[in-house]
């Protein structure tokens, strides 16, 4: 006889910044990219890339046995995350902090929900701000539409 444990298997939430379908250049396991390749694939320069690495926003990289960087999926991941905050306008400092947070693992999830909250609702309130600048701007295009000059009238 043979006894099937049926307990459900839950795992720990895990903090990936993955994009549904989001497809790569190599499958997870031929993922080593080098800095070159990443620097094509997310139009970020290399120099931008290893002062990241420097700062701490890009943190773990990967070198190979000479010491070239090799970069994986998860990477590029967290770059397409990194990306995403830096259109929120959070400051440079702000996401190193965030990142030394997702470092120190899971005791910090609490903060990382209020910082991305937070981020949230100013972005919310930027977008307010842009909708009035957008109706603003709609209502001076529709009055220069009817206005003609005196020129044109005669």
């Amino acid at each position: 006889m043979t006894v099937i444990d049926s307990t459900p298997v839950t795992s720990p939430p895990v903090d990936v910044c993955v994009v549904a379908g989001t497809e790569y250049p190599r499958p997870d396991g031929q993922d080593r990219y080098t800095i070159s390749e990443v620097a094509a694939y997310t139009g970020l320069s290399a120099p931008t890339l290893r002062w990241y690495e420097e700062i701490g926003l890009l943190p773990d990289v990967e070198r190979s046995h000479n010491g070239q960087r090799r970069f994986g999926n998860r990477d590029l991941d967290w770059l397409a995350f990194v990306r995403r905050l830096r259109l929120t306008g959070m400051p440079v400092a702000d996401m190193v902090h965030f990142a030394e947070l997702v470092q120190r693992g899971e005791e910090t999830f609490d903060e990382r929900r209020e910082i991305l909250e937070r981020t949230r609702r100013e972005v919310l309130a930027r977008m307010a701000e842009l909708q009035d600048t957008v109706a603003v701007l709609d209502a001076k295009i529709d009055f220069y539409a009817g206005a003609h000059p005196a020129s044109e009238r005669a």
